[in-house]
């Protein structure tokens, strides 16, 4: 052990090391939450997939930095989590405090100096002990466990009762290097961002100004007309004169005054937009600062496993948000394990296939269109939609009838779902279903997209498109409700005009076509919490947001009109606010603007709650307002006979309108305007009968027409419909298309009279 002095041959990245210590300090909060909210509620399961993601990612950060003691330790701690979601292992208060000190013992070694490193590095009998502990509480009571660990500073500090000291940091060179606080830096960049935005306005006040020289031309040109006629008297000749002298020099002045202010302008814009520039290059540093480690990582994980692989790096220049390089961390950590784990193949597998012996993973970074993309690929297997469907319906993410109608896009969804793996067994490397949803959460924390595209035999491919920064992001500007909004152009999946003519009802809810399929319309102003409604004329502006490749996942967020696309410096919201719904952050214009920049994901969820009550009405209102065609409702239960009704009345020439049961239908019904209602009446939550009396009741309704189609032909059936106030009672027994025909026109005459 050298006395706790490390050698060049003890594995550990010093360099790395600075990463470990900062990642343990947030994991470890995480898991110290997590278990002390499972101490309250074991049935928070949540919680504790957040507790296995932070063990897995304090696993993942240890090993990038060689502490196979901490890799040890932090997969004992995922091994107790696991029991507990997967065999129904009591998360008791003996296992908590046993979790508790692993936690206690991955801190020590994260906060240890590069003198006490060392002492890490071989088989220790603490580890062993913590590890032997785990695996003794797996198998047994755990309450007779503790016995066994050394104590742990928590132990010491109540034992001595005194506050046990952070270690300090050893002085070296690095210390002469100026430090500065992510938190002055955030201040530095914003206040150079307000700059941006305060030279802004002196621009509209220029024009201001030559508004007003063009006001004292006119002036000028009235003085002219307004000169005295030589038979006035010499005053009156001498004071138009002196007022056009003093109107030319007024004009002069002005002139001199607004060339200056050009200048000052110009000045004022370029001096901000530099300081901007500079302060935000300070936290811009090259994507080679986040490797360190990944290189080593690749090469050894590939011969653990009996593989030969190596890793290669693209724009390692690239320059990176300081913020978004230490998140990424973590998620690249996952994407190169995946990869050599799942994708590249043993050397024989790869020679049979035609291909090199060694597997080559490729990382790549570069700028585009005022992004960061990031790419991981390798050469290997690819991934099989096959699998994929089989791990689906064993993992019972899914029964075999459904896993058996999806697509390959629909399939590769389920690789970033929290608990989904591939792997047949849990080892070290993978396995426990922790990996990618930690990427895509990673990547919406900071409003980004992850994409995944593979072919079996032809290795993975996964994209992630990030924004270049979290201080400035490219917004699409909107007005909803009269008030301005930004939404992050790369949650962004389209926008779009679409005529009013267009907009159709699909299962009683607005519909307009998109890229070959149809996505349902919600009022962005209803949405939000506000008042359901949109524009009264003209096309509705439509913002398409979503998972392009989860299917029923896209949505049309109708609003008020187009601003723009914009440019934003980022306000964060004050934490005494706490989260509010929908919304991710504050943001200011170039002309000082205050503006609301939209959670696209949390108001994805507002959405689906919105359409799940039924209560989306500011679409409906468009389909309803339509001039022309006489407008039917078709209300039933049964898909079948929803379809076959729509699909004969609109063959006839009739705009349909379909609801899925009974309390859809009378929302339909007072939300818009129909000539006539087709109802069944066995439905669920309001069947037909007590429809047909709501509408007969309602003084603005009762004279509206009411069918019943229905199957029970019975005399007492009959009347009982036409007591309730029906205008008419169709068996579908005796259901024919003429019939059907006969008895429309009967109530509301054809269709376009």
């Amino acid at each position: 052990m050298n006395d706790g002095v490390p050698t060049p041959d003890s594995g550990i990245d010093f360099a790395m090391f600075a990463i470990l210590r900062a990642e343990a300090e947030g994991q470890a909060q995480v898991l110290v939450s997590g278990l002390l909210e499972l101490e309250r509620d074991p049935k928070a399961s949540g919680v504790l997939q957040g507790c296995m993601r932070a063990a897995h990612s304090l696993k993942g950060a240890c090993r990038i930095v060689g502490l196979a003691a901490g890799v040890e330790a932090a997969h004992a701690i995922e091994d107790c989590f696991a029991a507990v979601r997967e065999a129904g292992v009591p998360l008791d208060r003996a296992r908590i405090d046993l979790i508790l000190r692993g936690v206690d013992l991955l801190m020590r070694m994260a906060q240890s100096t590069e003198s006490e490193i060392g002492k890490w590095t071989g088989k220790l009998g603490e580890v062993d002990a913590f590890v032997a502990a785990v695996a003794l509480s797996l198998r047994n009571d755990g309450s007779a466990v503790q016995e066994q660990l050394p104590p742990g500073p928590l132990a010491k500090e109540e034992k001595e009762g005194g506050e046990v000291p952070a270690p300090a940091a050893e002085a070296g060179p690095s210390d002469r290097v100026l430090r500065v606080t992510a938190e002055n830096l955030n201040h530095l960049l914003a206040l150079s961002g307000e700059s941006v935005v305060e030279s802004s306005r002196i621009k509209p006040f220029a024009r201001m100004l030559f508004r007003l020289k063009r006001l004292q031309a006119d002036l000028a040109t009235v003085l002219e007309s307004a000169r005295p006629d030589r038979g006035k008297t010499e005053t009156a000749q001498a004071a138009w004169l002196e007022a056009k002298r003093r109107a030319a020099e007024c004009q002069q002045f002005l002139l001199e005054r607004l060339a200056e202010l050009d200048g000052l302008d110009y000045r004022a814009s370029d001096l901000s937009r530099r300081l901007y520039d500079e302060a935000l290059a300070i936290r811009m540093r090259p994507f080679a600062d986040g490797l360190q480690g990944f290189q080593r990582l690749v090469r050894d994980l590939g011969h653990s496993l009996g593989k030969r692989a190596r890793l290669e790096v693209a724009g390692e220049g690239t320059r990176i948000d300081r913020d978004i390089l230490e998140q990424l961390k973590a998620p690249l950590d996952h994407l190169l394990r995946n990869a050599v784990d799942h994708g590249i193949e043993p050397s024989a597998e790869r020679l049979a296939a035609g291909k090199p012996a060694e597997g080559v993973v490729l990382l790549e970074a570069r700028h585009s269109a005022g992004t960061l993309q990031i790419t991981v690929s390798d050469d290997g297997r690819g991934i099989d939609p096959e699998r994929i469907r089989a791990a689906v319906v064993e993992r019972r993410f899914a029964d075999a009838e459904t896993a058996r109608s999806l697509s390959e896009a629909e399939l590769i969804e389920f690789l970033f779902l929290p608990g989904f793996t591939m792997k047949g067994e849990v080892t070290e490397i993978s396995g426990r279903g922790v990996g990618l949803d930690v990427v895509r959460n990673m990547v919406r924390e900071v409003r980004g997209t992850a994409r995944v595209s593979a072919s079996a035999g032809g290795g993975a491919r996964f994209h992630l498109q990030l924004p270049l920064t979290l201080s400035v992001i490219r917004s699409l500007l909107v007005e909803i409700g009269g008030e301005p909004y930004a939404f992050p152009l790369a949650r962004v999946l389209r926008t779009m005009k679409v005529p009013r003519e267009k907009v159709e009802s699909l299962e009683g809810r607005p519909h307009a076509a998109f890229d070959g399929k149809r996505i349902g319309l919600v009022a962005a102003r209803q949405a939000l919490g506000g008042e359901a409604g949109v524009p009264t004329e003209g096309e509705l502006p439509v913002v398409v947001v979503g998972e392009e490749a989860a299917q029923g996942a896209l949505y049309g967020l109708v609003v008020d009109r187009f601003l723009g696309e914009r440019e934003m410096v980022i306000q964060p919201l004050d934490a005494r606010l706490g989260k509010i719904r929908d919304i991710a952050a504050g943001a200011l214009t170039e002309d000082g603007l205050p503006v609301l920049v939209v959670d696209t994901e949390d108001l994805i969820r507002s959405v689906e709650k919105l359409v799940a009550s039924g209560r989306p009405e500011g679409l409906r209102r468009v389909v309803a307002d339509r001039k022309g065609r006489k407008r039917v409702l078709v209300v039933d239960d049964s898909l079948t006979v929803r379809e076959l009704e729509r699909k004969l009345l609109g063959n006839w020439g009739y705009e349909v309108e379909v609801a899925v049961d009974g309390m859809d239908g009378w929302n339909a019904i007072r939300s818009g305007r129909f000539d006539l209602v087709v109802s069944d009446i066995d439905m669920p939550r309001l069947d037909g009968i007590e429809l047909v009396r709501l509408v007969k009741r309602d003084p603005n309704l009762k004279a509206l027409p009411v069918m019943i189609v229905s199957y029970k032909d019975r005399e007492e059936d009959r009347r009982r419909g036409l007591e309730a106030g029906a205008d008419y009672y169709l068996a579908k027994g005796n259901f024919q298309e003429e019939t059907l025909l006969r008895a429309v026109i009967d109530l509301i005459g054809p269709a376009d009279a």
